[in-house]
């Protein structure tokens, strides 16, 4: 047996190892550690596909296996989430043991359509070099970004923490990131087949700017950084159509 074929693997089960982690801590309230634990993820996520690309340990299983680690943490756990911020959001009653209101329950449409977005990125080779919908981890990034940005906002509560923790913001949210998970927008990806500048130029600046707005704003900074990574796809697309 090859243990370096199996090394993406453990990375990949370790990936779904917070996501699982994350999901129980959301169902406990704590919404900071379940957010923090779908970074560490997706931390996993990149390592794995690094790894297996620096190991040359390819394999049917391994790529299985990742989409089932992606659902568990990029669409299980945000959809958690989602649900414990929209039912504590304000301009929302949210469930007690008298009432209960339907609308936290729409922060579980993240999972189906990141179920959905994963299913049609199996069977389609045509997502190689770049992706045809937002990437459920740009998803799971953004929602678990909502809690920190809360929980850093939370003395001031000026007009950014009231946008982030409203109801219909954050329902908002899971509606337009389910239809960008799957409609046909090409976006680009971060994967590299060699390192040099010239040819990844465009993905060394974006994440240059990316960790010097993060050092500088922190966590308020992450929904500025997928709405950027949004429109640079887009114009790229329609830049390509025209030439």
């Amino acid at each position: 047996m090859n243990i370096k074929n199996h090394i993406p693997n453990m990375l990949t089960l370790t990936n779904m190892l917070a996501g699982i982690l994350s999901i129980y801590m959301a169902m406990k309230g704590d919404l900071v550690t379940a957010s923090y634990l779908i970074f560490i993820a997706a931390v996993f996520d990149f390592l794995d596909g690094f790894t297996a690309r620096l190991l040359n340990a390819y394999s049917e299983i391994g790529a299985q296996l990742d989409s089932l680690a992606d659902l568990v943490s990029f669409g299980l756990a945000p959809g958690f989430v989602l649900f414990n911020m929209i039912n504590i959001s304000h301009g929302q009653p949210g469930n007690t043991a008298s009432s209960t209101t339907f609308m936290p329950f729409l922060g579980f449409i993240i999972p189906l359509f990141a179920a959905l977005r994963l299913a049609k990125f199996n069977i389609d080779d045509k997502q190689q070099n770049s992706f045809l919908g937002i990437p459920t981890p740009a998803v799971a990034i953004l929602i678990a970004s909502y809690p920190l940005i809360k929980s850093y906002l939370y003395h001031d509560r000026g007009l950014y923490y009231m946008i982030i923790t409203n109801t219909y913001f954050l329902t908002a949210t899971a509606f337009a990131m389910s239809f960008l998970m799957v409609v046909p927008l090409p976006m680009f990806a971060f994967k590299f087949k060699n390192y040099g500048w010239k040819d990844n130029k465009v993905k060394y600046v974006f994440l240059a700017l990316s960790l010097i707005l993060i050092i500088i704003f922190k966590s308020v900074a992450i929904p500025v950084i997928i709405a950027f990574y949004l429109l640079l796809s887009l114009v790229f697309y329609l830049t390509d159509i025209q030439s």
